[in-house]
């Protein structure tokens, strides 16, 4: 029992620098008035803030991850995340707003490196019939960042300022980075390949379609998160109702499901997981108006299992894509990418969604065009499962 101890410490520690993540990733939009207030600076040049970090998260973590060498994959996990720790209190240290959104975009780059190295080293720490609870356990330490680390770090920077709240996100980060200094043990060699070979990874068809149904998952479910409380306000005719404890749901629904997904993964292939999870994704999305026209309560139920399946469903994800990879050695890079198709995703589904309000579009149309999009990448992954049914049968070799 020691030895599994053990064998699973580091996976907590890449976990713990993941619920850092998790609070970065969202805390700066809670900051924004007070960042707006601090420098002097409209609140659309505030908002920036939040771009530069999603931005560089989700288009350079890809291009560092494809050009780190194969024989430094420990190094390089350490690196990112001690690159996000210092960003983020070099974050916390600025004094002009140039300064500021440069470290944010930093630390972008630092997260999305960190989370796409420590998603792939916690499945080579892990027995084979492990990897998905692992992933699942990273998954489920950045659901817990967003959840309870983001709210609780606004209340302490009401209090102690702006800056208080990126100070606590460089010291989670820095203990995690201590811990894995010492705990993470060397990781094994991957295969050395050129980046014209890492970057022929698009042309698998396999991976292509996954980070299709995750980019839709994307548009759908963090696309409709944008616009939940516009959606909510508009079924309830006007009556006076915080949305917070909605978005509490969300989020408890969310750690429960990425926590809980692990098991299921380990157990179950992960194209038919990954199916089943689109299906009821798009089925909760569709009742989202509904369920909240019917009572404030009943909301909630389509609401928790919108966040539980949103969250979960890249355990299956990105351990397909590992799995799809490991031979060519651009499993760190197929897992890059498929975080960048969910800031993407996020992006489309929140411009597309204000587009539809801007043309006085009804708030419910929302919700269901969300549904839609979900039952689109489910039809996509049905497609995938039989196709490649179809050419086990015939004895084909899909990759």
């Amino acid at each position: 029992m020691s030895r599994t101890r053990s064998a699973n410490s580091p996976v907590y520690l890449i976990a713990l620098g993941a619920f850092a993540l998790g609070m970065a990733s969202y805390v700066t939009a809670g900051l924004i008035p007070m960042i707006e207030t601090a420098f002097s600076v409209p609140v659309a040049i505030a908002a920036q803030l939040v771009t530069a970090f999603t931005l560089a998260y989700g288009l350079g973590s890809p291009i560092f991850v494809a050009m780190l060498p194969a024989h430094l994959q420990r190094a390089g996990l350490l690196f990112a995340l001690g690159i996000f720790a210092l960003a983020n209190a070099a974050s916390a240290l600025s004094t002009d707003f140039t300064t500021l959104l440069v470290f944010r975009a930093i630390a972008g780059i630092g997260a999305g490196v960190y989370l796409a190295m420590g998603i792939a080293a916690s499945t080579a720490l892990s027995q084979p019939d492990q990897r998905g609870k692992s992933i699942a356990v990273i998954m489920g330490g950045m659901a817990s960042g967003t959840v309870l680390g983001v709210p609780s770090s606004l209340l302490l920077a009401e209090r102690l300022g702006w800056a208080f709240a990126l100070w606590l996100v460089a010291a989670l980060g820095a203990i995690a980075l201590a811990g894995l200094i010492f705990r993470l043990p060397p990781l094994p060699a991957v295969r050395a390949t050129s980046l014209k070979a890492k970057l022929a990874l698009l042309a698998d068809r396999h991976v292509v379609i996954i980070l299709l149904v995750s980019l839709l998952a994307a548009v759908a479910s963090l696309g409709m998160y944008t616009f939940i409380a516009p959606l909510l306000a508009a079924t309830w005719q006007g009556a006076s109702h915080s949305v917070t404890p909605y978005l509490w749901v969300w989020g408890i629904g969310g750690v429960l499901g990425s926590f809980l997904i692990g098991p299921l993964v380990d157990r179950i292939k992960g194209p038919v997981l990954t199916l089943w999870i689109m299906m009821i994704l798009a089925a909760a999305l569709f009742l989202l108006s509904t369920a909240s026209s019917a009572g404030t309560w009943l909301v909630m139920l389509p609401i928790v299992i919108w966040g539980a399946v949103g969250w979960a469903l890249q355990v299956p994800q990105n351990n397909e894509l590992l799995k799809a990879r490991e031979r060519q050695g651009d499993g760190n890079l197929a897992v890059a990418l498929n975080e960048s198709a969910l800031y993407l995703g996020s992006a489309i589904g929140a411009a597309l969604g204000g587009l539809l309000l801007l043309q006085q579009w009804p708030a419910w149309i929302l919700a269901g065009s969300a549904g839609g999009i979900a039952a689109v990448g489910a039809l996509l992954q049905l497609l995938s499962l039989r196709r490649g049914a179809s050419v086990e049968c015939c004895g084909v070799r899909s990759r």
